[in-house]
């Protein structure tokens, strides 16, 4: 790989840690750089030195969170744990299922998340402990870690975003406290779909681990911003993530086939 192409995919690889702490939807601009700018990489291998990548970032964001803010561990534990296993599951079956099949569907569910947020207006930015109950708990666990989950293995970009979402619908959290949640569920869907790609060969382990290095440090600043900025700075972010994954895959969707 020239030069140009591993700076440019190190600087990457620190935006996406950047915009992964803070509400989730890195994959949206790595992936595609990782594809460009290693254009004999099959998209297995992208998809798993994506995954050893973001793994990196994901963990220094969840720790950058734990060691700031209280996490919510009845309902990020169970779900990451579950999220592991059915990410593994998705990216087993990820070369099964085809990329037609299962746009159109994460489209509308992305519409459908900026208008819910947009329409909602307090939304994730003030907590709302009274919607944590038992059976608000046990439905955020098994969206968080099986629906989704089995999403970011078999597809992958916006896992975070639909994450953050969850918990703050769910089970009332604010934003931030969302995305601190995010954080753990992600670092098991990242474990568990890993495990499989580099089971079955699909990890290129040295550019992976320099790409991780800057993703570290932009997770890390991504986490100390929406920390100290606070939920309606989470806000915004998400809504701009949002609206780009739409754009881009309405694009794949209509434009590029």
């Amino acid at each position: 790989m020239d030069p140009l192409s591993l700076t440019t995919l190190l600087a990457a690889a620190a935006v996406a840690g950047w915009i992964d702490a803070v509400v989730g939807g890195g994959g949206l601009l790595l992936l595609p750089v990782l594809l460009v700018a290693a254009p004999g990489m099959p998209v297995a291998s992208a998809l798993g030195t994506n995954k050893l990548t973001a793994i990196a970032g994901t963990a220094t964001a969840a720790v950058t969170y734990a060691r700031r803010t209280k996490i919510d561990w009845a309902v990020a534990g169970p779900a990451a744990g579950l999220a592991m296993c059915c990410a593994g599951v998705g990216a087993a079956l990820a070369g099964a299922v085809p990329a037609s099949a299962y746009r159109p569907v994460v489209l509308v569910v992305l519409v459908s998340v900026a208008a819910f947020v947009v329409l909602r207006p307090r939304l994730g930015v003030v907590a709302q402990p009274h919607r944590r109950t038992r059976v608000r708990v046990g439905v955020a666990v098994l969206v968080a870690g099986v629906g989704i989950g089995l999403y970011d293995g078999l597809v992958g970009p916006g896992t975070g975003t639909f994450l953050v979402v969850a918990f703050t619908a769910l089970v009332g959290a604010d934003f931030v406290h969302g995305s601190a949640m995010a954080k753990v569920v992600n670092v098991g869907t990242n474990l568990g779909a890993l495990a499989v790609f580099a089971a079955t060969g699909h990890v290129w382990w040295l550019l992976g681990a320099a790409m991780a290095v800057c993703n570290i440090a932009g997770a890390a600043l991504g986490a100390r911003m929406a920390l100290r900025r606070g939920s309606g700075f989470v806000r915004v972010v998400l809504l701009v993530v949002v609206v780009a994954l739409v754009g881009k895959l309405g694009f794949d969707q209509w434009v590029a086939a």
